[in-house]
Formats: C-alpha cells, sequence, structure tokens
C-alpha cells in the first residue's frame, strides 16, 4: 500500500472531470436549443451550417426584393389606369368634336378639355415615382435581384407614358398681343385667316400677309399688324386697338403643358412650370434637350422672353377630330400593351415569391438538422452525465478514504 499516489482518487478525478465537462456541453445545448454552439462542437457542420445560413438569408431577402418589385409595378399600373380613363375621355371628345352638328365654338369649349387632359397626362407620367425613381417618363430600366446569388436577377423597363409619346401631345402655341400701326382699318373684332387673306364675320378680305403671318397689311391703306411668329391660321382678335394671335410650331419633343422661353442672346432655355430646363438654344431659334434632339424650332429667333403652351391633338375641326380618334386609338394600344406587360410581370413576380418561400423554408429544415439539438436526445444524455457525476463524487470520496486504512498498521 502506497499513500504518496493515490491513483484511485486521481483516476475517479479525471472521471469526474470527464463527466463535468460533458455535463456542461449537455447544459449548453439544452440552454441554447443549437447541437452547433462553437466551431468544436462540429467544425464541418458548422462550415455547411453557416454556407446554408448564408442562401437561407439570402433567398428570404429576394423574396423580399421581388415583394418590393410588385410594389413599384402596382405603382406604375395603378398610374396608368388612371391614363386609360383620361385617354378614353380623348376618345370620347374627338368622337364627339367630329360630328358636323358643332360650330367652331362648340370644338373650341371642346379643345379646351383636351388640351387640360393632354397636361394631366403629361403630369402623370412626369411625377408617378417609387421611392424617388420615376417609372413613366421612360426612363424607368431595372433589374430586381429575385436569387439568394450573383445573376440571379430580372430586368423590367417601362416606356413612356406621357402624351407626345402617346401621340396626343398638339403643336407649340405662342399667343402674342401688339398694337397695329394704326386702327382705322383694325377695327374691333374677330377675324379668320383664310390662306394669306384676313377676313372680317361678313368674309371681307380686310389684310393680307406676303410673309407667312408675321406680317398683315391692310387692303384699304398701308396700315400694318406685325408678330415676332409667324400667325398663318387661327384668328386675329382686335380688342381695344390691341391685335391678339397665336403662333403654332410644330411638336417635335414637348410634352402637353406650360413653358417659358427664357431670352438670351444665343442661350435661350426653354423652361417648364417648375423651372426646370427643358431644353436650350445657342441661335434663340432651335432649340434642343438634353440628348441633343431638336424638341421646338420657331419662325424666327426669338428676341424675349415667350411663354408657350402645348395642349392635346387637334380636335377643331371635323378632319382634325377624325384624325384624333385613330391616334387616340393607338395611344389605347399603347397604354393596354404597357399594363398588361406589367401584370404579367407582376404575376411572375408572386410565383417567383412562393417559389423562394419554399425553397428558404427547406433549405431552413435541412440547416436545422445540422445546427440544431435533438432536445429529447440530449435530456437523455444530461441524465446519462448528471448521474455519472453524482457517482464520480461518490467514487471521489470513497477512493480519498482509503489510504486512511494505512493508519491501522501504524497501531
Amino acid at each position: 500500500m502506497i499513500i504518496n499516489h493515490n491513483l484511485s482518487a486521481i483516476n475517479a478525478h479525471r472521471q469526474l472531470l470527464v463527466s463535468n465537462s460533458m455535463g456542461q456541453k449537455s447544459l449548453e445545448k439544452l440552454s441554447s436549443g443549437l447541437r452547433i454552439n462553437r466551431a468544436a462542437d462540429d467544425a464541418a457542420g458548422l462550415a455547411i451550417s453557416e454556407k446554408m445560413r448564408g442562401q437561407i438569408r439570402g433567398l428570404q431577402q429576394a423574396a423580399r426584393n421581388a415583394q418590393d418589385g410588385i410594389s413599384l409595378i402596382q405603382t406604375a399600373e395603378g398610374a396608368l389606369n388612371e391614363s386609360h380613363s383620361i385617354i378614353q375621355r380623348m376618345r370620347e371628345l374627338s368622337v364627339q368634336a367630329a360630328n358636323d352638328t358643332n360650330t367652331d365654338t362648340d370644338r373650341a369649349k371642346l379643345q379646351q378639355e383636351m388640351d387640360q387632359l393632354a397636361q394631366e397626362l403629361a403630369r402623370i407620367g412626369d411625377t408617378t415615382e417609387f421611392n424617388t425613381k420615376k417609372l413613366l417618363d421612360g426612363s424607368y430600366q431595372g433589374t430586381f435581384q429575385i436569387g439568394a446569388n450573383e445573376g440571379q436577377t430580372m430586368s423590367v423597363t417601362i416606356n413612356d407614358m406621357r402624351s407626345f409619346e402617346l401621340g396626343v401631345a398638339g403643336n407649340v402655341k405662342y399667343t402674342e398681343t401688339v398694337t397695329p400701326s394704326g386702327t382705322t382699318d383694325f377695327v374691333d373684332g374677330e377675324y379668320t385667316i383664310d390662306g394669306t387673306d384676313l377676313k372680317d364675320a361678313n368674309g371681307n378680305v380686310v389684310a393680307t400677309t406676303a410673309d407667312g403671318g408675321v406680317t398683315w397689311t391692310s387692303s384699304a391703306n398701308s396700315e400694318t399688324i406685325t408678330f415676332t411668329q409667324a400667325v398663318d391660321s387661327g384668328k386675329i382678335v382686335i380688342e381695344n386697338g390691341e391685335a391678339t394671335g397665336t403662333a403654332e410650331f410644330t411638336n417635335d419633343g414637348l410634352e402637353a403643358g406650360s413653358y417659358t422661353i427664357k431670352y438670351a442672346a444665343g442661350a435661350s432655355e426653354i423652361v417648364d412650370a417648375n423651372g426646370n430646363v427643358i431644353a436650350t438654344s445657342t441661335d434663340d431659334t432651335n432649340f434642343v434637350d438634353a440628348d441633343g434632339t431638336t424638341v421646338l424650332t420657331l419662325d424666327a429667333a426669338a428676341t424675349a422672353d415667350m411663354d408657350i403652351t402645348v395642349g392635346g391633338a387637334d380636335i377643331t375641326s371635323q378632319s382634325a377630330a377624325g384624325s384624333t380618334i385613330t391616334t387616340v386609338n393607338n395611344a389605347l394600344d399603347t397604354i393596354s400593351q404597357q399594363r398588361s406587360e406589367l401584370g404579367a410581370i407582376q404575376n411572375r413576380l408572386e410565383h417567383t415569391i412562393a417559389n423562394l418561400d419554399t425553397a428558404a423554408e427547406n433549405l431552413q429544415a435541412a440547416e436545422s438538422r445540422i445546427r440544431d439539438v435533438d432536445m429529447a436526445k440530449e435530456m437523455m444524455e444530461f441524465t446519462r452525465t448528471n448521474i455519472l457525476q453524482q457517482a464520480g463524487t461518490a467514487m471521489l470520496a470513497q477512493a480519498n478514504a482509503r489510504p486512511q486504512t494505512v493508519l491501522q498498521l501504524l497501531g
């Protein structure tokens, strides 16, 4: 018998330490619900689990991305629903104006509503946004990340749904009031332009033009009405010694609305109602936008600020209204096509979300089998280690007591 080394106690102590360590790990797993709490628990399992977690969270975020995409599509499609209503009303006005039971005055009133509708159509296209991104002005080209990995995307493009692109924006009009060189021949009243003749209400020619409508010279003497831009169609109204005429220019790219040509010699600008610069000119005649596309060409160079307007398609005559019916029909088809595409994209995204949710759920189940603890099984292990701890403690006490038997030999 030896007393310097109590091998029984040492062995019991070592076994007790092992049981305590196993018990601590079981307690950790039971309290956290995880089988792997640190890399040492299962190094390979941890690596696989973390990779799966990255995929799971990526799939869940992709599903949220797709839902955001649906919200964007719904915003655009909702605005186009109102655009559709506007176009339908435009068609109704065109059909009404094409009926020759209407007088010129009637058609002028119908044209006023047409102009307002075209301007509202342009405003909807300019202001419809999602998270500050404009949707209906032709600038939106988006890419939706609808997968957990690079390249798992879909592209969405929304065409320009404003009045000019739809073909329902009218010509550019500039209304100018000037003082005739004399009022003897130009008495107050409304005069109609017929080619190069200016006729009064009775059909009498009171003035003619030889320069396309800039200068109208009295048929009786040399008195003139001189505009800065050619007034070559429509009417000239003289009231209180002032003549008012409207010059029209071909609209090459301006949306329906109100604009101001801010004159600056050799550097004039077209500015919209919000102060945004739409186009610029280096010769005060030809105006180009940021892309270098000509949007307006004046008959003569601007020499001062000019307020110009763009209304709707022309319905001021039977023939013009008839042509506008076809134009509006084409606009209806264009909007319908765009709405159809947006609806198809929304349906696709809904299927995408369902697929992503299913994939994330299945991958999460697989990751759970690696990472999560089986509570029942671990409780069995905890019970076993708890018994071993109690037994180990008891045996350590017994082993510590055994050397005391040596004292009997010393008696």
